[in-house]
């Protein structure tokens, strides 16, 4: 097998009739590198929808040339054409034969060229794709528009395997010694009956390769054999989070002489869901997940994120001591999996938000009635077979996924299901809904639906993969557990629902438990580390994300992450490495002892910049097992909050500097707070990825993530809100981000302003010998960035 990537294609955003002909001029078209987002470039409007984060869809056009000599001869061969992910509704004519379309924008889906390759009457071969995006309050939160994952030309000799047709499986560990399955679907598109020999071999990292098995087969015409191979892998790597080990299991289909290779990163490890004992990874370790829930988005890159900016993140969430993400709520990038299984992140892999009835879209703000009502509900009917089988296809071979979840939040009351046995209903984000929306109305579609379609996607997914439970995210399980919904689930999600957990637990004796999705409270941690029958917990959420905004414009996403946008850490992240991580963590933040406000989000600041006598508080994030913070020699007792998790005081300001020396399992680290000066120069720092991932992940892409900090004339971090632009000498300006959900400048300017002194610069760069960036403040010297 051979494989093309198509990167370079011309784009319209607009409509035309005739843009699929194969002569069509395209001539001033932009040029555009797919994957490519085309809303995250557009201006941000009042006019779009809040849910989706103020920025347009519309309909786009895109168009790519390849030559046979790019691809190679395809006489005598199937070749194929795949695309991992459209947002949505496309159609794609291949020199101007239309081949097919896609509603989801989730979904990996590909065409058959063979036939009509043969009819080209030169060697060009055009590709055209139409996206329609219209209905732009068709979710929840941001999605993007166009080709936002990447595209290829697939070619293989007429005896192969296709698409999806090798899975692998742990059936069994004992002891060092682990048993592995496997099955390959062999196909004879030769037109005569064959005989093929079809071998696979398993490799480790360090390039030890073992036989998995050998055979010899058969083929009539047009025939698809299954072949099984079972192998025991002798003193075998596990797949884990501390040492995540990854096999290469190559397979390879020889007839006629000729070849096909294929090659598939796998994992070796057994995982179960206990509903005593929680989850329970290669048969003996129980572990807890530690888990955030992620959208896809990442700023300024839209939904057509690079590796290395995933990775980049992740690393981050892995030092909290995070080691599990819940794919919110919809399968993402095949990058991010492909992250997570090197990584050794846990994988909760979710298909739909809504089922065959839409959620309510909010498009003027959050609960601000009246919704709109576009989306995935009304491709459901005819559509959630396929794009949940591809689904579970696509990413059956990663070692990082444990759970396939069916539905978010389908049961949210009232959105639009009811029920009789509730005269008010209320789920999580009811508050402000006008009163006939929480009472029971028997005009709307009945609850017990749900219990249905439930027990038919349920047993899809165990059809597709029978190693693997199945779960969803219960918004109201105290409905849904005496309607049925939750029955045909393997492991029961609760979202926001801690306080049912033991009531539930003695309900469903045989089912598992796993918060789906929880705040970031101490209480609701707790409440998982000190049960054994909860598997785990996924925060809301991991990282700041545009859309969902509760605010009013043009606030156009949620401050809930660990995480901000640009990949810094927030006050919560230094929280949550305090109760996750092992490694001696201890973080000082101080603010204003005012009234205490309701909202665990409230600012708190790394400085220590008041007026003589102001009543500070100081609070402290660490897990040390012993502290002691002083202020000019003199020490300042802190207490442990049972509720908040954390320790603090009340103390009077004074000059000087806190400093605080923390302690653990014989290491020390100091923190300190100083006085912070005004904005005097631009500090930058290019972040580097680890050596181990640099070839692997980050060959060829070319991506430099620049941190910007202003700082004063001691270099401490200023909280300095001041444009900052960008020059680039042999580089590409990718984009700015500085985390700021109020700023619309448009993500295409060349300058953005900081955030608390603070943003992030991308860029790409093909020679890094030559390629230099220069950034500008007012008031400070312009930085030479040598990349």
């Amino acid at each position: 097998m051979e494989k093309y990537l198509i990167s370079d294609w011309r784009f319209y955003l607009g409509d035309n009739e005739i843009a699929w002909q194969k002569d069509f001029n395209d001539e001033n078209w932009q040029k555009v590198t797919v994957p490519h987002d085309w809303s995250i470039t557009q201006d941000f409007t009042k006019d779009a929808s809040s849910g989706t984060g103020y920025l347009p869809g519309g309909i786009g056009w895109y168009r790519a040339y390849i030559t046979t000599t790019e691809i190679g001869a395809f006489t005598n061969k199937i070749v194929q054409l795949r695309f991992d992910g459209v947002y949505k509704n496309c159609q794609v004519w291949v020199n101007g034969y239309h081949v097919g379309n896609w509603a989801s924008g989730y979904s990996s889906f590909q065409f058959d060229l063979t036939e009509i390759l043969q009819y080209n009457t030169n060697d060009e071969i055009v590709i055209a794709v139409r996206v329609d995006h219209t209905d732009i309050a068709d979710s929840r939160w941001y999605n993007g528009s166009g080709i936002s994952r990447p595209v290829t030309i697939v070619t293989h000799n007429p005896v192969m395997v296709d698409r999806y047709g090798v899975t692998f499986e742990t059936t069994r560990l004992h002891g060092n010694d682990a048993m592995i399955k496997t099955k390959i679907a062999v196909s004879n598109f030769t037109g005569e009956k064959t005989t093929a020999e079809v071998k696979q071999t398993l490799t480790d990292a360090q390039g030890n390769t073992a036989i998995v098995g050998k055979k010899e087969v058969v083929l009539t015409i047009g025939a698809i054999v299954n072949l099984n191979f079972e192998a025991t892998v002798e003193d075998a790597q596990l797949w884990q989070p501390q040492t995540p080990n990854l096999y290469t299991l190559t397979t390879c289909v020889r007839s006629n002489g000729k070849a096909n290779y294929y090659h598939e990163k796998v994992g070796i490890r057994t995982c179960t869901f206990s509903p005593n004992d929680g989850f329970i990874l290669n048969d003996t370790d129980k572990v807890k997940l530690k888990g955030v829930c992620l959208h896809e988005d990442a700023g300024c890159f839209g939904t057509a994120v690079p590796k290395a900016v995933w990775l980049r993140r992740l690393l981050k969430l892995k030092e909290v001591g995070c080691n599990a993400i819940r794919m919110a709520h919809n399968p993402h990038a095949q990058v991010l999996y492909d992250l997570c299984d090197e990584l050794g992140f846990f994988v909760f892999d979710e298909a739909f938000d809504e089922w065959e009835n839409p959620k309510n879209k909010w498009w003027q703000g959050h609960n601000v009635y009246p919704p709109k009502y576009e989306g995935y509900a009304k491709d459901f009917p005819v559509w959630h077979k396929k794009d949940l089988i591809d689904m579970v296809q696509r990413n059956k071979n990663h070692p990082a996924i444990i759970a396939w979840s069916i539905g978010n939040e389908i049961d949210y009351p009232n959105d639009p299901y009811a029920n009789d046995l509730f005269n008010e209903m209320e789920g999580n984000n009811d508050a402000n809904k006008p009163a006939e929306e929480r009472i029971y109305n028997p005009n709307r579609p009945d609850t017990r639906r749900l219990t249905t379609i439930a027990k038919q996607l349920s047993e899809i997914v165990h059809k597709e993969d029978q190693t693997r439970p199945t779960t969803l995210a219960a918004a109201f399980p105290e409905l849904s557990s005496q309607t049925g919904l939750v029955d045909s689930v393997d492991v029961i999600g609760y979202n926001y629902k801690e306080h049912l957990y033991k009531e539930h637990h003695r309900l469903f004796p045989h089912k598992a438990f796993v918060g789906s999705e929880n705040r970031h409270s101490y209480q609701n941690w707790l409440a998982v580390k000190e049960n054994d029958y909860i598997a785990g917990q996924f925060l809301w959420t991991g990282i700041d994300y545009l859309g969902e905004s509760r605010g009013v414009w043009p606030k156009h996403g949620t401050y809930r992450g660990l995480l901000d946008m640009c990949g810094y850490e927030t006050m919560m992240f230094y929280k949550r490495k305090s109760w996750w991580s092992k490694e001696l963590t201890a973080r000082l933040f101080t603010r204003p002892a005012m009234q205490k406000s309701e909202d665990p989000w409230e600012a708190v600041y790394r400085k220590w910049n008041y007026n003589q006598g102001e009543q500070i508080e100081i609070r402290l994030y660490t897990n040390a097992d012993k502290f002691e913070l002083k202020v000019n020699d003199e020490t300042i007792v802190l207490t442990f909050d049972e509720v908040e998790g954390y320790y603090s005081a009340i103390v009077p300001y004074v000059a000087g500097a806190l400093v605080l020396t923390a302690e653990k399992d014989g290491r020390k680290i100091i923190d300190t707070l100083k006085p912070v000066g005004q904005a005097q120069r631009i500090k930058a720092r290019v972040w580097q990825a680890p050596a181990s991932f640099k070839n692997f992940l980050l060959e060829g892409e070319g991506i430099k993530q620049i941190e910007l900090s202003l700082v004063d004339c001691q270099g401490n971090l200023t909280d300095a809100n001041q444009i900052i632009s960008f020059k680039g000498e042999n580089c590409e300006f990718l984009g700015f981000e500085n985390g700021d959900m109020d700023d619309i400048t448009n993500y295409a300017e060349k300058y953005r302003r900081t955030r608390n002194g603070r943003a992030v610069c991308y860029v790409k760069v093909v020679d890094d010998t030559k390629a230099s960036v220069t950034f500008s403040v007012a008031g400070c010297h312009d930085l030479v960035v040598q990349l």
